[in-house]
């Protein structure tokens, strides 16, 4: 008995030995999952892990760059190691300096990238997303950030917009059968009902101009509450018109984005949640709540609290690269074109 009670009474020594000659032993010799490092941080409620060293940052940067094919940015490294900026400056004067550390060449983001490369890269991570494009009208910005190979942003400034993506790859793909499976998984293009010749060339009727009038716009009553667009998206009958409205449908759509909240505040960041990252790992997020997201830059909110900016309208080019931006509108949009 005693003998067993003293088994179980083990060293921190000898705990980190165990978990580290565990994860050489992976799958029985085998490559280690790239996640395999985010069990050195507390990613589970009351479950403590220890701090990943110097030696530990280095195999995550090696890991992470093995799957990209090249260096990772340090958005794509905290995104996808799940270890802080915090403890890789804890360990080497600056990211680059890691980067260097690791054996590898900085990722310079200056450098343009193809519009075939990112349309590339958008159908294979689309593809590995099947279920979720089953379901959706396009794959979620949020998914693409952690699995594919470049900003999201990136993709959205070239090609108008992250919901117009899909349309840019349709037409990259087109007669191309290696992509017919993800073209397959695309909703049809609407189509535009054509317009007579005559109709366009002359004026409306009983307008003295050929100029199409803007739509009528009434001036609002005083004393009487304005309302957002009419959208009726499951029992919101108006979008959001500020950040009360914003937290509102976040909390509506929380589980269909693989979020669960633990909690609301009214200091910065305004929300503590928990999110999936790989099978039976969780971690914690901070996330703030904004209208648009430029009002965190306005507002004058650090970057270094925030891993999320869940907003109504996406509208701050200059984001860091470290926060991740959540665009209820597109999601909700995404949602409604999946019921049609």
């Amino acid at each position: 008995m005693e003998r067993k009670a003293a088994s179980g009474r083990r060293s921190p020594e000898s705990r980190q030995l165990t978990a580290n000659s565990s994860e050489k032993n992976i799958g029985g010799g085998h490559e280690p999952s790239l996640f395999v490092f985010r069990n050195h941080q507390q990613t589970i409620e009351g479950t403590l892990r220890p701090m990943p060293d110097k030696k530990h940052i280095l195999n995550s940067i090696a890991a992470v760059a093995k799957h990209l094919g090249r260096a990772p940015s340090r958005a794509e490294f905290i995104s996808r190691s799940g270890i802080s900026l915090h403890f890789v400056l804890q360990s080497f004067p600056s990211w680059s300096q890691a980067i260097r550390a690791a054996g590898l060449r900085p990722y310079t983001l200056n450098v343009r990238v193809e519009d075939r490369a990112l349309l590339e890269d958008w159908g294979k991570t689309a593809r590995r997303n099947r279920a979720i494009l089953r379901n959706r009208a396009r794959l979620p910005r949020h998914i693409y950030r952690r699995q594919g190979k470049y900003n999201p942003c990136t993709l959205a400034k070239r090609f108008g917009g992250w919901s117009s993506v899909p349309s840019a790859f349709r037409n990259f793909a087109k007669g191309k059968r290696e992509w017919a499976d993800v073209l397959a998984l695309l909703p049809a293009p609407a189509a535009r009902a054509p317009v007579a010749k005559d109709a366009r060339s002359r004026p409306n009727e009983g307008s003295p101009s050929s100029i199409t009038p803007k739509p009528l716009q009434h001036a609002p009553l005083k004393g009487r509450a304005t309302y957002g667009n009419p959208t009726n998206f499951l029992g919101l009958r108006h979008e959001p018109v500020n950040e009360q409205g914003v937290v509102l449908l976040f909390g509506m759509l929380a589980k269909d984005l693989g979020y669960t909240i633990e909690a609301v505040q009214k200091g910065f960041p305004d929300c503590e949640a928990m999110r999936q990252v790989a099978p039976e790992r969780w971690q914690r997020v901070n996330i703030e709540f904004e209208f648009e997201s430029r009002n965190f830059r306005d507002h004058g909110h650090p970057a270094s609290g925030c891993d999320a900016i869940v907003c109504w309208r996406h509208n701050w080019d200059e984001c860091p690269e470290n926060i991740e931006v959540v665009e209820l509108s597109s999601v909700i949009q995404s949602l409604g074109n999946s019921e049609d």
